[in-house]
């Protein structure tokens, strides 16, 4: 993007070394410029540091505004790219195992797994689709957007949540590809080592930042896509598209919810994170289209690997090849879904093993990001810095836990699923209720991201969200905890639908009376 060199020194960086000055902008605030900085007056810390922020095409921007001025000129191009960086993000075998969860989990058949998966993903999709379209609108990072919703010390908490929750997932892409490339290897190379390799890529990309970023995902889904058609052709004459459903009544019923939460617990994770990732398109961009954009590259990617993870569990149980190999690990299961291509299929494998990096990519940019978004120490480390620190702790966990993907991904993705919806069903309400702006509402003014005497305090916004996790926990049905209300829905996970009603009944009245009796 042309306006990233433009923009490389990020406002906050600069003001820790430089003397900065202040202007005033049309509605009083005042932004921050920094003033000139001679490479003599620096410290050898900070002179790598600005030669490093004055590499072509590095993206040096932290949590910083994007103005209006700095974004890039419209063109048909980038709104492809929109489509492609989902796309690309969300065709990756991390994603694909969680619909072996229908079959392998919650005993449902092909028909059952597969409409849950496509309706499941569908809604999760919308719900990122629509946080995606705060940023253009903004320039604001997901976490600073959320400021204006939670306020400004409360929103630290989606902040911190989102950290561990883009972890969680990256720690789920490096031992699921180290497990592949391992079966690729006949197991004598180690899960460990596929797990650095993975790591090592991911790193590289998510150091330059956002340019190196959205070149990498317009073309990285070329390679996956042809080897996951590859990998239909090769397994799918195993599918059992016949299976039926097991349990009948309540039991299917809730079976049926529980894996229909799941599949939209994924595509909607990506909401905490929609917005870091347009901040450099114009103020004026269509909101429709970047949802349809968002939505269709989500949807139709999640909607591909949830059917090809059925398909393969559904096969598990008549291929003995397919059982031993699941018993070993899922990515030696996938690795086994190209048996009959011999060579050709252990080198389509490794391909999609390392297609997981280009989901690893922007979760450890995001996590990145909301390092920034804690506080004023935490925002003067550069964007990168975060990103490295992000990188070994994803190695750390990932080499720890490598023998127990599947535990992982039961007991993790449905539990940070929860607050992501939670939060979004705050930010509609807010948008619709109190801040539109042709209906009398409050609106927005982007300039005042770190205003705390602008921004709301978030009693309202806080509290529903404490009232929302209380909803939850009372509906989750997990394997380490069940909640009363789970077991009186016949043991179906209605954790996100029960927590998603306390926030609604509760946010209105509450931030009412927060404006009426404090005013912001």
């Amino acid at each position: 993007m042309a306006s990233e060199v433009a923009a490389a020194h990020d406002l906050e960086k600069a003001a820790a070394h430089a003397t900065t000055t202040s202007s005033s902008v049309s509605d009083g605030s005042q932004e921050i410029t920094p003033a000139p900085v001679s490479e003599k007056n620096l410290s050898g810390l900070q002179k790598l540091n600005a030669r490093i922020e004055g590499l072509s095409g590095f993206e040096a921007r932290g949590i910083s505004r994007v103005m209006p001025d700095e974004r890039q000129p419209p063109s048909l191009w980038e709104d492809i790219s929109i489509t492609l960086l989902w796309f690309s993000a969300n065709i990756s075998v991390n994603n694909l195992a969680v619909g072996l969860f229908g079959p392998l989990l919650f005993g449902l058949g092909f028909l059952d797994s597969a409409m849950c998966a496509v309706f499941g993903g569908l809604l999760g999709s919308i719900s990122t689709a629509y946080m995606s379209t705060w940023g253009p609108q903004s320039g604001n990072r997901t976490m600073v957007v959320l400021r204006y919703f939670f306020g400004y010390w409360p929103a630290k908490i989606p902040a911190v949540l989102n950290i561990i929750l883009m972890l969680g997932y990256c720690t789920i892409d490096a031992i699921i590809s180290g497990q592949m490339l391992s079966a690729v290897n006949g197991g004598t190379m180690s899960i460990a080592v596929g797990i650095v390799v993975v790591q090592i890529v991911c790193l590289g990309v998510t150091v330059f930042g956002m340019k190196f970023f959205h070149q990498y995902e317009r073309f990285a889904w070329i390679p996956q896509l042809m080897v996951l058609f590859i990998l239909i052709g090769a397994a799918a004459p195993h599918f059992d598209t016949a299976t039926a459903s097991t349990g009948e009544g309540a039991t299917l019923a809730a079976n049926r919810l529980s894996f229909f939460s799941l599949c939209l617990y994924v595509p909607n994770s990506w909401g905490a994170a929609a917005s870091d990732f347009y901040v450099y398109w114009p103020e004026k961009t269509s909101r429709a289209r970047i949802f349809g954009l968002t939505l269709t590259g989500l949807w139709v990617a999640f909607s591909l690997v949830y059917m090809l993870g059925i398909g393969l569990a559904t096969g598990i149980i008549n291929n003995p090849a397919w059982q031993e190999a699941n018993a070993i690990s899922t990515g030696a299961l996938i690795v086994a879904g190209y048996g009959p291509l011999n060579g050709f299929g252990l080198f389509c494998a490794v391909i999609v093993a390392l297609g997981v990096i280009s989901n690893s990519i922007p979760g450890t940019y995001s996590a990145a990001l909301n390092m920034q978004a804690l506080g004023r120490y935490p925002k003067v480390v550069p964007r990168y810095i975060w990103s490295i620190v992000m990188i070994v702790i994803q190695l750390a966990l990932a080499l720890a836990g490598r023998e127990s993907l599947f535990a992982i991904m039961s007991n993790f993705l449905a539990l940070m699923g929860y607050w992501i919806q939670i939060m979004v069903v705050i930010v509609l309400m807010e948008h619709l209720v109190f801040r539109r702006v042709g209906s009398g509402g409050i609106g927005f003014d982007w300039t005042r991201w770190e205003d705390k005497e602008y921004l709301p305090l978030g009693l309202a916004a806080f509290t529903s969200f404490l009232l929302g996790w209380l909803g939850a926990v009372l509906g989750m049905y997990q394997v380490w905890y069940t909640g009363p209300l789970a077991v009186q829905a016949g043991f179906a996970d209605v954790g996100l639908w029960v927590g998603c009603g306390f926030t609604i009944v509760s946010y209105l009245p509450l931030r009412w009376a927060e404006l009426k009796y404090i005013g912001r």
